[in-house]
């Protein structure tokens, strides 16, 4: 037990007695206490499986790899819109949590047995809008479109969330005529184009240094 999790616990004027029992289920699964990012954390192999989350309406065990679990009685809970592997079990009274002992192990030994196996959580992404200048300025130069279709996938994403990130239209027009020569030269927004990059393709900023 870390005695940096003791003083947590006791110095909390929320979910005292929440995070004492929570805190014992998960030791009596066999994980490594450790105190990370201002709360307590536990380990497998250096590897983080769960922590437990103190909010001030409810307590939470968090799970780093909660998507991957098979949740049979849906209490896993996505903390935030954007997140994409955490997951929470929330509880509201210790009474709630000690009733739910058993179900909380098996999560907890679940989650251990997805590490042993390697899973890991796939990023999901965004699908990224054509701005519409870029638009336009395909139907003016024909070549330019042809390029950039020709780019990977990935490079022709790195430019449509450069040239999107600007809020105002005179902006993403000069970013795309800005780049419009490392388009038709076949060339990814980050790919160095100098040719002295020692990471090639990508640019390590060698030419800063001529």
């Amino acid at each position: 037990m870390n005695p940096k999790i003791d003083e947590y616990i006791n110095s909390a004027t929320l979910w005292q007695e929440e995070m004492k029992l929570l805190r014992e289920i998960i030791l009596s699964c066999g994980l490594t206490e450790e105190w990370k990012w201002r709360i307590p954390c536990y380990t497998m192999d250096d590897n983080n499986i769960v922590m437990i989350q103190a909010f001030k309406k409810y307590c939470a065990l968090g799970f780093f790899k909660g998507s991957l679990l098979k949740d049979p009685n849906g209490i896993l809970v996505k903390p935030g819109e954007n997140t994409q592997g955490g997951r929470q079990i929330r509880f509201a009274n210790v009474i709630e949590m000690d009733s739910m002992k058993d179900t909380v192990k098996a999560y907890i030994f679940e989650a251990i047995e997805v590490e042993k196996a390697g899973m890991k959580v796939a990023p999901k992404k965004e699908e990224v809008e054509m701005p519409e200048e870029l638009k336009t300025k395909f139907v003016e130069m024909p070549a330019l479109k042809a390029s950039f279709e020709s780019l990977t996938p990935g490079r022709q994403r790195a430019y449509i969330m450069h040239f999107s990130a600007a809020k105002q239209s005179k902006t993403r027009d000069a970013r795309i005529t800005k780049n419009i020569e490392r388009i038709l030269s076949g060339k990814g927004l980050n790919d160095c184009i100098c040719g002295m990059s020692k990471k090639m393709p990508n640019c390590d900023g060698s030419h800063k240094f001529i």
